[in-house]
């Protein structure tokens, strides 16, 4: 195909100039008439037209089916063409007949997607009125070959309609001697040289002059294998090439695409200031989003703010249970029961460590309930004010409030069950029960004695009674009741000594279980926010999938820029 360069240039523009459009289209780029798409084909797509000229049976038909490898024009001895034919391309083979001198042949051949031809009767033709029609063709003409059998090249009728042409049409006009096998080289020569003459005296300047042969190039386009001496023995190749070179370095060809090629340049710069503004948008929703998150920890922090007073309250709850416990374990010491443990086994100390770790939990829980409440509703609140905001910023639906409901009460749930058993925890930690566990060791064991030496010395009166040793009993009996009564003292003063000191100590205690909740505190309020915090997940996953959307338009914007760049630097 003659100007293979230039065809695959404007196959790259057209490419792109329908990517710009395609890419505008998806990304809701506004073109205006920057790249009006009817103009596309017709723009980009106007096959080159060439008109064929000369005399009566000069042998146009046989240049033209040479040039192209095929029988598109009949050839005969007798003239063919009666008319001005023009050959386009067309869907299934049609002859319109436009005027009795003018006739449009439609032909399924691919070549005349690019190339028009105009086949004219004759200069020399005795119809009147075919001269004036293929005068007409020649102004719009990419290249006018005027051909020149070799038996009669200076015919006066083709040199006095070349006369008349004008000098503009003339740039874009080329000699053919046709037949040119019929002669030898040394005559062409001869002839070629006449041409010259005659042109430099009817013209002014000489154009172009070929020598071929249309039926050997035809002959050898069709033979099987291609016959390449044959072609090249026929002249079409020099002539081919300037017909490509015509055909590649057209200034108005070139014109027409640096039009097309500056305005889809045009219109892909306002798909990237488009494209430019959809990325600033997301990201300035992505800051947007990030202001949000900084809210969120800005309350988070208010609330860790107020811990102090909070875990002043647990401070209250603590003393308060530390003096109920200490009741409770004066009860549990008293005589009766201290006695009926020195028998049965004492586990004091594990049952006020269970009872004060349960009351206490619960109590802790109990205010962690009321911290859980105030939070969730604040977050709650937060969360209507901040859908209006979303709304308007980004343009998204902030999410379902029922979910965000669900995903409060867990946090809420988690949040009281941690502070729990970080209460529970603290009091294993504060070590309290040893102490008490060596005072009561201590106790049962004085106790034990007592009542031992009771025991022993009651079961000595009784046996000294039994022998009628009269006088020992009561010596005996005696000594048991003093030791019996110091057993009692003792239960009575350690009962309160060891509630005052266990009392004591839990109050000391107390503002060491106080920070050692503070820590859990606003760990326990750091995952209810970060719960709150992922209700904002589908905002976020909405904006991720909005900036994954934008990759693809920026990869494919700078394909075409790049093209386009490839295809200004070849025009």
């Amino acid at each position: 195909m003659f100007g293979e360069r230039y065809f695959a240039t404007r196959e790259r523009l057209s490419g792109v100039m329908r990517g710009v459009a395609e890419l505008a289209t998806e990304t809701g780029a506004e073109l205006g008439d920057r790249l009006p798409l009817a103009e596309i084909e017709t723009g980009l797509g106007t096959p080159f037209l060439f008109v064929v000229c000369g005399e009566v049976n000069a042998g146009k038909s046989t240049l033209v089916n040479g040039l192209f490898g095929r029988d598109l024009c009949r050839v005969n001895i007798l003239p063919e063409t009666d008319r001005v034919l023009w050959y386009q391309y067309g869907k299934s083979a049609r002859d319109v007949e436009i005027t009795p001198m003018l006739e449009e042949r439609h032909r399924p051949i691919e070549f005349l997607r690019d190339f028009n031809l105009i086949d004219t009767p004759g200069t020399n033709s005795i119809v009147q009125g075919h001269q004036e029609i293929t005068a007409r063709f020649l102004p719009s003409a990419d290249l006018i070959l005027f051909v020149f059998p070799v038996t009669n090249p200076w015919g006066a009728a083709t040199w006095n309609f070349i006369s008349e042409i004008s000098p503009d049409v003339l740039k874009r006009t080329a000699f053919i001697i046709q037949q040119a096998d019929q002669r030898e080289a040394i005559d062409i020569s001869v002839i070629r040289g006449h041409m010259a003459d005659l042109a430099v005296k009817r013209l002014g300047h000489v154009p172009p002059i070929f020598a071929v042969s249309g039926k050997m190039a035809y002959e050898a386009k069709r033979a099987v294998p291609f016959a390449g001496d044959r072609l090249k023995t026929s002249g079409y190749p020099e002539l081919e090439s300037f017909i490509s070179k015509k055909v590649c370095e057209s200034p108005e060809r070139k014109l027409v695409l640096e039009t097309w090629r500056s305005q889809a340049a045009s219109a892909l710069r306002v798909v990237e200031d488009h494209i430019e503004g959809m990325t600033r948008e997301l990201n300035v929703q992505g800051r947007f989003l990030d202001t949000i998150e900084g809210e969120i920890d800005d309350i988070r922090e208010r609330f860790v703010a107020r811990l102090p007073r909070h875990l002043a309250g647990v401070a209250e709850v603590f003393e308060t249970e530390a003096v109920w416990v200490s009741k409770l374990l004066r009860r549990r010491l008293g005589l009766c029961r201290s006695f009926i443990r020195l028998f049965t086994g004492d586990r004091t100390g594990q049952e006020m460590e269970t009872v004060f770790v349960d009351r206490l939990q619960t109590a802790v829980e109990s205010v962690a309930e009321t911290d859980g409440v105030e939070v969730v509703e604040f977050c709650r609140t937060h969360w209507n004010e901040l859908g209006v905001r979303v709304e308007e910023a980004m343009a998204v639906e902030l999410g379902d409030v029922a979910q965000l409901d669900e995903t409060l009460a867990t946090a809420k749930k988690r949040f009281i069950l941690r502070l729990g058993r970080a209460a529970r925890q603290g009091i294993g930690n504060l070590k309290v029960r040893n102490q008490l566990d060596k005072e009561l060791r201590r106790r049962n064991l004085a106790l034990k004695s007592f009542v031992v030496m009771t025991l022993l010395l009651t079961t000595a009166g009784a046996t000294c009674g039994a022998l009628r040793l009269h006088w020992l009993p009561p010596i005996l009996c005696g000594l048991a009741g003093l030791f019996l009564l110091g057993a009692l003292l003792t239960a009575a003063i350690t009962r309160k000594t060891i509630t005052t000191e266990f009392q004591s100590r839990l109050l000391d205690t107390c503002g060491g279980f106080a920070s050692t909740l503070r820590a859990d505190y606003e760990e326990a309020l750091r995952i209810v926010f970060q719960d709150y915090v992922s209700s904002l997940t589908a905002v976020r996953t909405h904006l991720s999938r909005e900036k994954i959307a934008v990759e693809p338009y920026l990869r494919r914007w700078q394909e075409l820029f790049l093209t386009l760049k490839a295809i200004e630097q070849e025009l």
